[in-house]
């Protein structure tokens, strides 16, 4: 007695189905991309940190604006404030932001003494990268970068470029810091890593001239409940600023002055807001 032969006729239903899936995916992308501009803005930013949508606080299918002011009945002056909505939303992006940057790094936020340090301000952010022993950001006394360092400055410049950031850096070192040559001090020391880190972002990423002021504090600005000679004031500190100048046209030197240098601040050194910064001599 003969046997059946066995069924082999469902491998086109799967073939066909992806094939459907990745139609329905082309129809979103093209219904997506008709879509006005602020919503384009809303979808990229949800896809490139889908754990922190900054439409997160939703009550049905309608979103919940918990910002909304309480406005006595007869008011209608209570319209929602597009500036609030909007600066919340860039708060709350930005702090995805920070969160993204220390999974990239594989860093724990809540580390004591943490390599690095990121805060949320009211336009950008504030990064600290240390200078600690444990992990040190450059070899010792110099303003060459370690292999950490090199990592940490590669993936800043990552998200730096794909952000455009605009940025100041500045550098800091501790005091009673022993150089090997007198006339090398804290100051060439604090000035030359703060350049040091300018190089590597335009190495790896950065247009040259986000870069709006480079300076070196050498042992002037400690850090606030540090004791001075704290291994914590050896840092640099990138001021990353969302968005363009304002009247940046009317700023941009004449082409007889390409660079324009600012008087140093009392205590600083290395000030200037051309795309190659030079050294001012410290004061």
């Amino acid at each position: 007695m003969k046997k059946k032969d066995a069924h082999h006729g469902g491998a086109w239903k799967v073939a066909f189905a992806d094939f459907m899936t990745a139609m329905m995916a082309l129809f979103l992308v093209l219904w997506i991309s008709s879509q006005e501009k602020k919503i384009l803005i809303a979808t990229a930013r949800y896809f490139q940190n889908p754990f922190s949508s900054p439409m997160d606080k939703t009550s049905g299918i309608m979103p919940y604006d918990t910002n909304k002011p309480s406005q006595p009945h007869g008011d209608d002056s209570g319209a929602d404030n597009p500036q609030t909505s909007q600066r919340n939303v860039d708060l709350n992006y930005l702090n995805s932001l920070a969160k993204d940057f220390f999974k990239l790094l594989n860093l724990d936020q809540d580390l004591a003494e943490k390599p690095i340090d990121i805060q949320v301000t009211s336009d950008g952010l504030r990064i600290t990268l240390y200078d600690r022993a444990r992990r040190p950001l450059f070899a010792e006394t110099t303003a060459e970068f370690t292999e950490w360092g090199r990592f940490v400055m590669q993936s800043l410049a990552w998200m730096i470029d794909r952000q455009k950031f605009r940025i100041v850096i500045e550098g800091h070192t501790r005091q009673g810091l022993v150089l090997p040559k007198t006339d090398y001090t804290a100051w060439e020391l604090s000035a030359d890593r703060a350049n040091a880190a300018r190089r590597a972002l335009t190495l790896y990423a950065v247009d040259p001239t986000r870069v709006e002021r480079v300076t070196g504090y050498a042992d002037t600005r400690p850090i606030p409940f540090q004791a001075p000679d704290s291994e914590a004031n050896q840092r640099i500190t990138l001021s990353l600023t969302v968005g363009t100048r304002q009247k940046e046209k009317a700023k941009e030197p004449s082409p007889a002055s390409p660079q324009t240098t600012l008087k140093p601040a009392a205590g600083s050194a290395t000030i200037t807001t051309s795309a190659h910064p030079a050294i001012v001599e410290s004061r």
